[in-house]
């Protein structure tokens, strides 16, 4: 079998070029920024920024570590059964093209490109003053449960569309309900996609900084319940940024909180690999 070659034109070997140049550059800012914050921050990594309590003398993260695993606990819990089963919904149950889902649709788009400090206001007055939760944990948890909840259902919605009608129509020709289809064949197939977006929300949660702060505080101890105030890693390193004084902790925060999200991602895609093979 003959091969034949084709030329190449010189507009495609100049967006040829454009992409790898944007590849170079994309990994080039990739690499400065962690070189970066690794550089300046594990120099200043020691035991006791790891104390269980914050004091003056040690700048622990401890507290904002925790307060930060308890925001994205508590907001995951609410956003993922919301997300996903709204998501469910509008894709499987729902009638395509009906005003209800262009409706939702377009205000979940809407919500989407809301600025986070708007989040935060709105978290502030109507958690913290109407329902009279204050600075709480709780304030704090459900205001980025709203703000992470659009990107869930969209992620949730294309995954579930990417997957193939025939999976569909192969198990109700099976004789499955809807239910069984959707819990055994589609849900399944549509798993890595959905954990995408849950590594998105993740990600979101972890980088917040003023939705937190309206909402949850700034104060550098370990919330003991709900109606507690805390702090993340996040407004920790705000702080110490802003205080200018501990210039070196608000480098070793910035490395701790690279490498959470790093260890994150690295879980999630082990995961998703697992569940891609059990599939």
């Amino acid at each position: 079998m003959k091969i034949i070659k084709t030329k190449k034109k010189p507009l495609d070997l100049i967006l040829l070029l454009f992409t790898w140049l944007a590849i170079a550059a994309t990994v080039a800012v990739l690499v400065m920024v962690v070189g970066y914050v690794l550089m300046n921050g594990v120099g200043y990594i020691r035991p006791s920024l790891f104390a269980w309590n914050f004091t003056t003398e040690n700048q622990s993260l401890m507290p904002a570590i925790m307060g930060t695993l308890m925001i994205v606990g508590l907001a995951l819990i609410v956003a993922v059964p919301l997300g996903v089963g709204s998501a469910i919904y509008l894709v499987e149950y729902a009638r395509r093209g009906s005003i209800f889902v262009k409706i939702v649709r377009t205000m979940t788009e809407t919500l989407a490109g809301i600025p986070s400090i708007v989040y935060g206001l709105f978290g502030f007055i109507f958690f913290g003053v109407f329902l009279g939760w204050g600075l709480s944990l709780l304030s704090g948890a459900l205001t980025v449960t709203i703000m992470i909840l659009p990107l869930i259902m969209r992620a949730t919605e294309e995954s579930l569309k990417s997957v193939p009608d025939s999976f569909r129509e192969g198990s109700f020709g099976l004789g499955a309900g809807r239910l069984r289809t959707v819990g055994r064949i589609v849900l399944p197939a549509a798993m890595p996609g959905i954990l995408g977006g849950v590594i998105l929300a993740i990600g979101r949660i972890v980088g917040e900084t003023a939705a937190i702060i309206f909402t949850l505080g700034n104060v550098a101890r370990m919330p003991n319940n709900l109606f507690d105030t805390g702090r993340t890693l996040s407004a920790h390193m705000y702080a110490l940024a802003n205080e200018g004084t501990h210039p070196g902790e608000a480098h070793a925060t910035a490395a701790v909180l690279l490498v959470v999200v790093i260890l994150v991602n690295a879980l999630a895609s082990f995961v998703t690999k697992f569940i891609r093979g059990r599939a």
